[in-house]
């Protein structure tokens, strides 16, 4: 059974991306790393088949990105030349993304179009759930539908089935979306 993951990318990063006009392209790769700027997606246990969801913190509200379900995890010293020429040419187009030391590339099919305005619902954001060997785990930092803090999405982490389901319907425009007020 395929899994979802969380992936928390910088404000920084969005605001490069959005400037380079990335919104509405859809993700076709990720890089992940040994650092906790870039963490390791193989050592979170991410595989062929699962599906990874860049998010955002801003302003006490979490955003949900995109989403790229992955094909293929391929060592970045070898994407050269185990890459077919149309995925090696996605690999230099995405380049904004690998920041710091790159060990790992995900590929995919084209994902869900970037968007930088896609925000977790107050409600969602209280109850949504991660899992691991240890258990499941709600979101920490949250009061009153709002996140105070991002520390517990920094790194890699394995969505329950129902938060991946909820965030799955907000990637895709089924469920509640909205831009939240600039506070």
């Amino acid at each position: 059974m395929a899994n979802s993951y969380t992936t928390l990318w910088t404000n920084g990063l969005c605001r490069e991306l959005e400037r380079l006009g990335r919104t509405g392209q859809r993700l076709t790769m990720l890089f992940g790393g040994p650092h906790q700027s870039l963490p390791s997606f193989l050592r979170a246990g991410v595989q062929p088949g699962d599906r990874i969801y860049p998010v955002r913190a801003n302003r006490t509200c979490l955003y949900v990105l995109g989403a790229l379900e992955v094909a293929q995890i391929v060592p970045y010293e070898n994407a050269g030349s185990a890459l077919p020429d149309d995925d090696y040419v996605k690999l230099l187009d995405w380049r904004p993304l690998k920041t710091g030391c790159v060990t790992e590339v995900l590929i995919g099919p084209p994902g869900a179009p970037l968007r930088f305005d896609t925000v977790v619902p107050g409600d969602l954001l209280e109850r949504l759930t991660y899992t691991s060997r240890r258990g499941e785990r709600l979101l920490k930092h949250v009061e009153d539908g709002r996140l105070i803090r991002s520390t517990s999405l920094q790194g890699i982490y394995r969505l329950a089935a129902d938060s991946a389901a909820e965030i799955d319907q907000l990637v895709r425009g089924d469920g509640p979306s909205g831009v939240a007020d600039d506070v």
